[in-house]
């Protein structure tokens, strides 16, 4: 294969360093990759991280990602998952180039077993799968052959013809590539590379009840796709031998090449489709959805924004060695994000009453929309005589250094005016039921002649036309970043989900679902509506503030 002399992108990383030495070297032309998700649960954050490296890739290169399903296993599969994984991947803003399934070439992946079978490279075995593993060996000591390892081709044929008929039970055959016992990788210890299993698959139905193993399908579906990176996670490094036995065993040439990059790991997050499977099914969660799931749809319905998403692949890197990153790091792409992007707006998550008693009537105050963007311009929020400031927002026994409303003490309300508490009405609890108090009309925001220094300022909403909202805040599913050797199920934290009752400003209620808003002094929210309710649901917190402090 000739090297076109087309000037070739500078390497960033050392999978590009690999596809720029290929293309020199004439190895390689034009480049093809695949994004290869089972289709037995829905994509988590981690696989975002795998679409970046595949899709971009292959983007960056000017070649071709292909959207590969590897179902090799139905009893685990499912149609309604294939759904939910292309949503997501367009949800991403990644588009593949062809939509393709390992039970395409299910015939042919049989075909090349006959042929493996009858050159001696493959033999049926007895032995159950507790055999085989009690066989294998260790790091330090070879395997024990199969007493069946020495079959002749022709009973091979016949007995492996036999298991495609349904002859067998589960369990009771497998194919097992001939390869080396004594082998320092244990996956190179005569793998199994077809097992029985009676099951209905989601696209061929009844018509097999054998099928390949991913380490044996895998090469031979990148080949019959014309890939020519194979680009996985590190798990399977281990493997990239028995990947590379297939393909010369079967003479593909080209034959496509594996490189192993670090997956995502972040603190704090389940990263696991078995347990997030097992979330949903304990209800422990409302759905794969669920706005605290750590899968792409979940953070869709959360309302983090998929450019940040990809932002934070963008920023982490491809790596060579598994670590660890922190979630806060993730945060903080998604509040960069929506710094710039999302409204910003009024609501008040603990309602406590505040009353101007020496101002009446009212007027129209402008907000800005956005101060991060200067053309984003302003919009008008009514104030007046009654109002709803949050009751953390006032203290009748204040620490030191607190700038917010106290007994005899002033604070700026946002955008308006300076007021000063003159009483408070306490229930027969002591709690405080309303804050009475009397404005500074020399002090409006902005144009403030009235001398009077503060250091606070507080958000409010207007009660007499304020709307109801529900707040839900969302915190880690897990209650703490080591797991310490336990299990997610010890570890789940109950308070995860936190539902309150809120007042807001009626444009919050008046948005389309879906829009985000940065409601001032608490965090980023989106707005939707749930059987008929109208919902405040949390995107991400803001900054560390006077509370966390």
């Amino acid at each position: 294969m000739e090297n076109t002399g087309k000037k070739l992108p500078e390497a960033t990383n050392f999978i590009e360093q690999f596809i720029n030495e290929d293309i020199e070297s004439g190895k390689v032309g034009a480049i093809q990759t695949r994004f290869p998700p089972e289709p037995n649960g829905y994509l988590h954050i981690g696989h975002a991280k795998s679409m970046f490296v595949n899709f971009g890739t292959a983007l960056r290169y000017g070649g071709k990602c292909n959207l590969f399903f590897d179902d090799t296993n139905p009893s685990k599969e499912k149609t309604e998952f294939v759904d939910a994984i292309r949503a997501d991947i367009r949800w991403l803003g990644y588009e593949w180039a062809r939509e393709c399934y390992a039970s395409d070439f299910f015939d042919t992946i049989y075909e090349y077993a006959l042929r493996l079978i009858r050159e001696g490279k493959a033999f049926v075995c007895d032995l159950s799968a507790e055999e085989i593993k009690n066989t294998r060996g260790t790091l330090t000591e070879p395997g024990q052959e199969s007493p069946y390892r020495n079959r002749t081709a022709e009973e091979n044929l016949r007995l492996f013809t036999e298991m495609k008929e349904g002859k067998y039970r589960d369990g009771e055959k497998c194919l097992r590539a001939k390869i080396d016992m004594a082998s320092p990788n244990l996956n190179m210890r005569d793998p199994v590379i077809y097992r029985i299993l009676h099951a209905t698959h989601h696209r061929t139905g009844d018509k097999w009840c054998i099928y390949p193993m991913y380490d044996y399908a895998h090469p031979i579906c990148d080949y019959l796709q014309g890939v020519t990176h194979s680009l996985c996670t590190l798990e399977f490094e281990d493997h990239r031998p028995l990947y590379d036995w297939v393909g010369i065993a079967l003479g593909f040439s080209p034959k496509p090449r594996q490189i192993e990059f670090a997956r995502l790991n972040i603190t704090n997050t389940v990263m696991s489709k078995r347990y997030l499977k097992k979330l949903v099914e304990e209800n422990l969660v409302h759905g794969w959805d669920d706005p605290r799931m750590p899968t792409l749809s979940g953070l869709r319905n959360r309302g983090i924004p998929a450019e940040a998403v990809r932002d934070f692949c963008s920023r982490i890197g491809i790596a060579k060695a598994n670590s660890e990153c922190e979630y806060s790091y993730f945060e903080a792409c998604v509040r960069e994000y929506l710094n710039a992007h999302a409204e910003r707006a009024m609501a008040v998550l603990s309602p406590l009453k505040l009353t101007i008693t020496n101002y009446e009537g009212e007027e129209l105050l402008d907000f800005d929309v956005n101060q991060a963007d200067e053309n984003a311009g302003t919009r008008a929020v009514k104030f007046g005589k009654h109002l709803y400031i949050e009751s953390t927002d006032f203290s009748l026994d204040p620490p030191p250094k607190y700038f917010r409303l106290k007994k005899d003490g002033y604070v700026r309300l946002k955008n308006a005016y300076i007021v000063h508490c003159d009483d408070v009405a306490i229930d027969e609890q002591g709690n405080v039921q309303e804050v009475f108090c009397t404005y500074i009309p020399e002090s409006h925001s902005g144009n403030d002649t009235s001398g009077i220094k503060v250091k606070g300022v507080i958000h409010w909403v207007n009660a007499d036309e304020c709307v109801d909202m529900q707040v839900r805040q969302y915190e880690s599913l897990l209650r703490d970043a080591d797991y310490a050797g336990q299990d997610f199920s010890e570890r789940m934290n109950a308070q995860s989900e936190i539902i309150l009752q809120a007042k807001a400003e009626p444009y919050l209620a008046q948005a389309k679902d879906g829009t985000p808003f940065q409601l001032m002094r608490t965090g980023y929210y989106k707005k939707c509506t749930d059987n008929g309710e109208l919902v405040l649901s949390e995107i991400v917190s803001l900054k560390d503030n006077f509370n966390k402090k």
